[in-house]
């Protein structure tokens, strides 16, 4: 657990305060040991080059590659078993660290939902119309889309890291939270909803990646799925805690609420949470060898790879995120895709104040119980979704015959359960039905959200393992934007349509959108086999 501590906030403060006295890495305390993390090369067909590569190393662990004409030692893995790459961390660290990213998940998309509660306590008091008090929502809903298309290119920087990156972007957000409670008037409020939707983003988008940085592919598949649903259960239970804290003591609590959560997980990020790159690690550890030898041939393969990069090329390493989405068919059609949930979900809250506050009567406290619904329908999918990865799924990873499409079948089960569950609780929400059977087809969302978000995340990790951040950021993108833009008009549309045929136009909408999955199950290994991104060795 110390090689874990040493990666945190928390350990790197203590090296840097004891001048690297604590907290030391191996290769610090054994000065020989630098040896053993160079490629192997014992061949007998060595060349001059490799043999005296080798005398250098006393034999072991070295392999000169060739950069301008110099030789240049590669800096790898101690071994298989090397305790300093994520994948062999103990399981238990694992967990501590997938919770951590799972709690800075869902206290992030709180801060969404939490607010809404908050609106008409924002209109009384800035004196603003409806639609410019929902602006407090879509704002911080479009920066928190905009934010993972800079931040998650840098965390692929092996310079960077994530692990700073999550703490120090999570701190500005906590930060920013004051000028927003204490906002005097309604553009300073809207202003700074902006700007911590976009500082506070790098989870939502690396945060998968980081799981994919510590599992194989097969059970990233179960972390990926547990901390998207706490990403769910963030905008679940925003109404519900929001419904009782706004009436009772303003919009502004709103944000107190969830800042003192964040609060708790900032901590939680100083102490337990290590770097997961494997390129900034090998990255630091060619840079320690190198002040250890006095010797700048050492170079990570990242460093190699850098050593001809030029600003243009480090500015297409940001934009990466922008020309991947727009650039790759199958990443584009599947952000449109999750997009349209990811609106249809903020479009659809919006009417559950005028269902169950309107028509049946619930008070403003108990008008976000209604969302309890949704959590049920969490608690009983995504169990069969975890069971489905383990019999459906990992036993396909080993075989030669795998493809990545193999993970898309759930997202049959999701693309047809939208529809009936938009139908289902548009029609029955009406005085003469009780409340209980519109909560019943809600539930059904959760199937929707569960099989298609996490299956199509799967699916891309797996098919663009190099660059799941940059891919994960532009899906997060394509989110926020329907995420943003769908609650403006939501209350009016439901008001002229009225709930069942409000609910009837975006289910014909997703009935429109069923045959994707089919598609992408049917052709995905051909179009992913003309991406010069994506795998093609499977």
């Amino acid at each position: 657990m110390a090689n874990q501590i040493r990666d945190t906030q928390f350990g790197q403060l203590v090296r840097f305060v004891s001048r690297h006295k604590l907290f030391r890495y191996p290769d610090e305390d054994d000065a020989s040991l630098w040896k053993r993390c160079l490629q192997r090369d014992t061949s007998s067909t060595a060349t001059p080059q490799e043999e005296q590569a080798n005398q250098l190393s006393g034999g072991v662990c070295l392999t000169p590659a060739a950069e301008d004409g110099r030789d240049t030692y590669l800096v790898e893995w101690y071994g298989p078993d090397d305790p300093e790459n994520p994948q062999n961390w103990p399981e238990k660290w694992k967990l501590v660290v997938a919770f951590v990213m799972c709690l800075l998940n869902f206290s992030f998309y709180i801060a969404s939902s939490i607010y809404v509660p908050g609106i008409p306590s924002i209109m009384e008091d800035f004196g603003a119309s409806e639609i410019v008090a929902t602006l407090g929502l879509s704002l911080f809903t479009l920066g928190y889309g905009l934010g993972p298309m800079l931040w998650s290119p840098m965390s692929e920087i092996p310079q960077l890291g994530r692990s700073p990156l999550y703490f120090w972007t999570f701190l500005a957000f906590i930060l920013l939270q004051l000028p927003t409670g204490f906002a005097v008037n309604m553009p300073m409020f809207l202003v700074f909803r902006a700007l911590t939707g976009f500082v506070g983003s790098p989870p939502l988008a690396t945060g998968g990646a980081t799981i994919i940085d510590m599992y194989d592919p097969a059970r990233a598949g179960y972390g990926i799925c547990i901390f998207s649903s706490f990403g769910v259960l963030g905008p679940v239970f925003g109404p519900i805690i929001g419904g009782f804290a706004a009436p009772a003591e303003g919009w502004r609590w709103t944000i107190w609420i969830f800042t003192w959560l964040c609060a708790l997980v900032l901590i939680l990020l100083f102490f337990l949470l290590p770097e997961t790159s494997a390129a900034n690690i090998l990255y630091r550890r060619a840079k320690r060898i190198r002040e250890l030898t006095g010797d700048n041939r050492f170079r990570s393969q990242s460093e190699i790879d850098a050593a001809h990069h030029t600003a243009k090329d480090r500015l297409i390493v940001l934009g990466r995120a922008f020309t991947l989405t727009f650039s790759e068919p199958i990443v584009f059609f599947i952000d449109l895709y999750s997009a349209l949930l990811y609106g249809v979900l903020f479009l659809w809250f919006e009417s559950f104040p005028l269902v169950f506050g309107g028509i049946y009567g619930f008070s403003a406290s108990t008008e976000g119980l209604a969302f309890l619904g949704i959590f049920i329908g969490a608690l009983v999918t995504v169990p069969f979704f975890l069971i489905w990865i383990k019999y459906g799924i990992i036993p396909k990873f080993a075989k030669p015959s795998f493809r990545p499409e193999m993970v898309l079948p759930p997202t049959f089960v999701g693309a047809v359960t939208l529809p009936i569950c938009l139908f289902w609780y548009g029609w029955t929400a009406r005085e003469s039905i009780h409340w209980i059977v519109p909560i019943i087809g809600s539930s059904l969302f959760t199937v929707c959200v569960v099989t298609i978000f996490n299956t199509v995340f799967n699916y891309l990790g797996i098919s663009y393992p190099t660059y799941a951040a940059s891919i994960f950021a532009g899906n997060a993108l394509f989110r926020a934007s329907f995420g943003a833009s769908f609650p403006l008009f939501a209350r009016e549309l439901f008001r002229q349509l009225g709930i069942g045929p409000g609910n009837s136009l975006l289910g014909g909408i997703a009935v429109c959108f069923i045959p994707i999955p089919f598609v992408f199950h049917r052709y995905g290994v051909k179009i992913r086999h003309k991406s010069k991104n994506a795998r093609h060795d499977i």
